[in-house]
Formats: structure tokens, sequence, C-alpha cells
């Protein structure tokens, strides 16, 4: 019994070394995002190198811990040689697509990003651009610009491009009014700026107040960004207090916001 108890152990130890960690960054970082980004009605059944998290798994199994699969041991094998050699495939009737590998791939804590080219790049230069994980057109990252920024429906490659330039590089290029500045009572040591919107970012009379992340980053930062409020509010606090749906005197109450 006591063997067993020591192989329980060393498979839990195994899965939570090996098998868990290429999951999260190879599946959930990497192959859910792309297979997302495809719209609904094109996505298809995918395979491929993305799936090394689960063939590792029982692979190493294979190899250290004496477990065959009988019948199942020659289709394993298919499986891990695909894994090791070609990226994407995917069945046909009849046929079948397999892809190259791309030729990077660019992380920043375990999400796509690249700020300077391709988070994702193939050698017949088909490539994916992404900024802290999100998805984003290749001009955000090669040349943002506030027009560029303005003309953009999708909120959060708008939030991408600002972050790219940087929200004080971006106030000044885009001309925007300072209209008011308190110290932020929710996030001790931080100020709260809010800004007279242009109206062709939202598409209606808007402000942008600038704050500070409460919660520090993976890397240890306190990330600057934007938040829209309505025009009507012109108390930085208040403007901080709508987006929780607090009142002006309750957030001056908060110890720390998150």
């Amino acid at each position: 019994m006591a063997g067993l108890g020591a192989l329980d152990a060393a498979r839990r130890q195994g899965g939570r070394r090996g098998r868990d960690p290429l999951r999260d960054f190879v599946r959930d970082r990497i192959c859910t995002p792309v297979r997302l980004a495809l719209p609904p009605t094109g996505r298809l059944t995918w395979y491929g190198q993305h799936d090394a998290y689960w063939v590792a798994h029982y692979d190493a199994w294979r190899r250290v811990g004496g477990r065959t699969y009988r019948c199942l041991d020659r289709v394993f094998d298919l499986w891990a040689v695909l894994a090791r050699s070609c990226g994407w495939w995917w069945p046909l009737d009849g046929s079948c697509v397999v892809s190259e590998r791309p030729v990077a791939i660019r992380t920043r804590d375990g999400r796509l990003h690249d700020a300077e080219g391709p988070a994702v790049a193939y050698a017949d230069g088909w490539a994916v651009h992404a900024w802290e994980g999100t998805r984003v057109p290749r001009w955000v990252i090669t040349d943002p610009t506030p027009d560029r920024i303005a003309r953009e429906p999708n909120v959060e490659v708008r939030r991408c491009a600002i972050e790219r330039i940087g929200w004080e590089t971006y106030i000044e290029q885009a001309g925007l009014r300072l209209v008011a500045t308190a110290p932020d009572p929710g996030n001790p040591g931080s100020d709260l700026r809010l800004y007279d919107l242009p109206d062709a970012v939202w598409g209606r009379p808007a402000r942008v107040l600038l704050t500070v992340n409460g919660s520090v980053e993976r890397d240890g930062r306190r990330r600057r960004y934007g938040l829209g409020v309505p025009r009507f509010l012109d108390d930085p606090v208040a403007a901080a207090a709508w987006t929780y749906g607090l009142s002006a005197d309750h957030y001056s109450r908060l110890v720390r916001r998150t």
C-alpha cells in the first residue's frame, strides 16, 4: 500500500510539474485565444503541437513509469509524432490539412504579447499581433496614432493602442483638455485625472478618467488606464465612484480599491 501511495504522489507531482504548466501555457494562453479569434462559423476542430501538454503527460508515463496502453500505443505514437513535427492540422473527408510550425511565438507573463512586432509569426509572413493577450490589428503595434485610435470601433483595441503609445503621450498628441485632478481616496498615493474626450472616440460627448490600478500587475507594476465616463461628471472622485456604481461620498471612504 505504501508503494501505491508513493506512485499516486509521483503521478500528482508529475501533473503539477509537467502536464499542468504545459496545459496552462499552450492550450489556455495560445491555443484557445487563436481559436476564439476565428468567426464562430469558421472554427475547426484543430490539433497539432498544441496538444503537447497531454501527449507529454502520457509519454512521460510510458518512458519512466512503465505504462503501456496496449492497442492504443500505436495511435498514441502517431499523436506524439504529429505534436513533434507540425503545427496545426485538421482532418477533412478524404484529406487532411497540415500547417507548418510558427517561426516565433512571443509572450509576456504567459500571454501573447510583443510591443515591436508580431506575437506569432509564420515563415510565409502570416502573423498575429497581440498586446497583453489581446489580439490587435498590426497598426496598434507598428504605428498607433490618435486618429487611428479615434476611428477604431473596438474599445479593447483602442485601449491597447493607447497603452502602446502611453497615456501621457496619447493625451498630449490627442490634445485632450484637463478638466480636473484630485487625489484618489481609494488608491492612496495616486491621482485621478479627468479629461475631455473627443466625440469621435466614443461617438457621443464623454470624458476619460485617467487612474492607476489598485492592484499590482504580475510584473509588480501598477498599470495606468483610462475609463470612459459621462460628460456631466466634473469631479474626478465622483467619476471614479460612478465606475463602481457608488456615490462620491461612499467612494471617498474606501480604504483600498482593487
